[in-house]
């Protein structure tokens, strides 16, 4: 009875010990840590989650797809708090630097530091084009995906011809034909015309700039939409008009005229040897000059215009002119003035005019007998035109004034020109130029150390000149 009764108190101590023990445990867990903390880009493994942790608990994060940590990220729960024991961080992951490609380059898409997710495009230089489907490439979890793309030399393919055409500038040794080649067509034999372009150029895309050209059999168009032109063949056949067959134009119609050539002949090219005429209105046209007027009160300018049968009466008004010719002329059905059309000969011109940057030498006059000169001279820096045209006089003429005279103008450079172009004169004080037609100017550099682009003299002409410039 003594043994049993210490057993009795062993096991009810020992039920005491346990139940005490839980109750610690439990009486923890409001200083323990629910839920999982943030860190950005990482996971816990679904193993090690739980409801709740008791203090001292740890847990151990792993970067997501893509991303990495130098060091292990672990956290431990203190009085309900999580603590991070290694500060580790998970960034990005990064590729090497991506390859190069013969005849291309690459230029980056997105992302940073080519760092996971960033993605790169590959492009072919000019005149080179891709050769594979897929011309980008992505910083994935293992590397760069896809393969490098090729670059390859555009060319244009070779399209077969006909044995009556012939093909000019082909590439020697079949060598590709590249960029920017150019080939020229020509039909071989007589009667035959190009139907397309006679020269083809090979385009940056690899593709002609037009079809190849054929040669087909030489015939002229007829245009037969002109209701007031008759047209008559020779031979006199219908269809077609070929080489060598010809065509007679007239009008139709009283009043009218054939402006252009009566007969026109089918070369071996298809293009006809003059363009089609055509029928007008038939009138007497005439450009009076300064020194004469006529009776057409509708026409007071200096052109007038009639139909046949109308007559014109033409006089001069020119101080001492004379009429030489009929001073009464008629229009003609052909179109021709009847007596011929006549002119006012001598007479007086009145003061000098007006020349840009010039003037007269003596004292002008109000007025000139014929054949009398007047001589201009240029303004200070600016020369007179020597040329064949040009002269420095102007000449009574019928009662006008004939001669050509042009003053070229000086070349003027500022100084603060000069200092843009980073040059100065070579020889004396800095000032800025206005030198005539034709001086020549040797320009330096404002700086030793700097070297000029273009030519250090330069010639003015006509006010213009082409300065260096020092880099």
């Amino acid at each position: 009875m003594a043994s049993s009764g210490k057993l009795l108190k062993m096991r009810s101590g020992l039920f005491i010990l346990f139940v005490w023990t839980s109750l610690s445990v439990d009486a923890s867990t409001p200083n323990g840590c629910s839920g999982i903390p943030d860190e950005a880009n990482a996971l816990v493994p679904e193993s090690s989650k739980k409801d709740s942790y008791n203090p001292g608990d740890t847990i151990d994060f792993t970067c997501q797809h893509g991303f990495t940590s130098s060091k292990k990220i672990t956290y431990v729960c203190v009085e309900k708090k999580w603590a991070k024991l290694r500060h580790g961080v998970c960034s990005p992951k990064r590729c090497e630097s991506p390859s190069d490609i013969l005849n291309g380059h690459y230029i980056r898409l997105n992302g940073e530091n080519f760092a996971f997710g960033t993605t790169i495009r590959y492009i072919c230089n000019e005149g080179y084009q891709m050769m594979t489907q897929t011309d980008t490439r992505t910083c994935r979890d293992g590397g760069w995906d896809n393969r490098l793309p090729v670059c390859e030399e555009i060319s244009c393919g070779l399209n077969s011809t006909e044995t009556n055409i012939k093909v000019e500038r082909l590439p020697y040794d079949d060598e590709l034909i590249k960029h920017g080649h150019r080939l020229t067509f020509s039909c071989v034999g007589d009667g035959l015309k190009l139907e397309g372009e006679s020269e083809i150029t090979c385009q940056i895309n690899g593709e002609w700039s037009s079809s190849f050209p054929k040669c087909v059999e030489a015939t002229c168009p007829l245009n037969t939409t002109m209701e007031d032109l008759n047209i008559e063949r020779d031979p006199d056949v219908e269809g077609p008009v070929k080489s060598g067959h010809r065509i007679t134009f007239s009008c139709i119609g009283d009043g009218l005229k054939l402006k252009g050539q009566r007969e026109i002949t089918c070369q071996s090219n298809g293009q006809w040897s003059s363009p089609f005429p055509k029928c007008e209105e038939v009138t007497c046209t005439a450009k009076l000059k300064g020194n004469m007027k006529s009776n057409i009160k509708e026409q007071p300018g200096r052109e007038i215009s009639v139909k046949p049968g109308q007559t014109v009466t033409l006089h001069c008004v020119n101080k001492e002119s004379q009429l030489k010719g009929q001073g009464r002329i008629q229009c003609q059905p052909s179109g021709e003035w009847n007596p011929p059309f006549p002119e006012c000969t001598g007479g007086i011109c009145g003061p000098p005019p007006y020349v840009e940057n010039a003037d007269t030498k003596e004292m002008a006059k109000t007025e000139y007998k014929a054949w009398e000169k007047v001589e201009y001279k240029c303004f200070d820096k600016y020369t007179l035109d020597d040329r064949p045209t040009y002269s420095g006089f102007k000449t009574c003429k019928n009662g006008e004034r004939t001669g050509n005279i042009y003053c070229l103008n000086p070349c003027s450079v500022t100084l603060d020109t000069m200092n843009e172009k980073g040059i100065k004169l070579k020889y004396g004080p800095p000032r800025k130029i206005f030198s005539p037609h034709k001086d020549q100017i040797q320009f330096a550099c404002l700086r030793e150390n700097e070297r000029m682009k273009g030519n250090s003299k330069q010639i003015c002409s006509n006010g213009t000149m082409t300065l260096p410039e020092c880099v």
